[in-house]
């Protein structure tokens, strides 16, 4: 593994080198503020190419709609998990009613899916409701 790793600003979506041992306290070079907030980033058209094609740190995105009973009952779990995991691993929401586009680019047919992105390029992909141990133990062989 690299000592550091390239990847956006969460807030102004600049792209930071960071040390991998101080990824937990990194700070953004142009904005200053934290490079992790330990929750789920809302993921769009406008910031995709930041936040997941030109990121080195594994993200794992959930694709969701707010009509969705199993979405919601994923959305703490997921949010918890962030909390746990993150610098280790990125996480990030993306809304399949406000962002088809993007949804139909991973040919998104259920929700919730969850897929692995590092380097913008498709890791692992699962479909369906998976509880916080599942989902812990399902990210464990990407996170950094």
């Amino acid at each position: 593994m690299s000592d550091s790793l390239h990847l956006a600003c969460p807030h102004c979506l600049a792209i930071n080198r960071v040390a991998t041992a101080r990824l937990a306290a990194s700070r953004c070079g142009k904005c200053k503020q934290p490079m992790f907030t330990r929750a789920p980033l809302e993921l769009t058209s406008a910031n995709y190419a930041a936040l997941i094609e030109r990121s080195e740190l594994p993200v794992v995105v959930d694709f969701w709609a707010g009509w969705c009973g199993p979405c919601k009952m994923m959305a703490p779990v997921f949010a918890q998990s962030a909390a746990e995991l993150e610098p280790r691993i990125r996480f990030a929401k993306l809304d399949t009613e406000a962002e088809p586009g993007l949804a139909g680019r991973f040919g998104i047919r259920s929700i919730p899916t969850l897929i692995v992105f590092k380097q913008g390029r498709e890791i692992v992909r699962q479909a369906g409701l998976m509880q916080g141990s599942q989902l812990k133990r399902w990210l464990e062989p990407f996170l950094v």
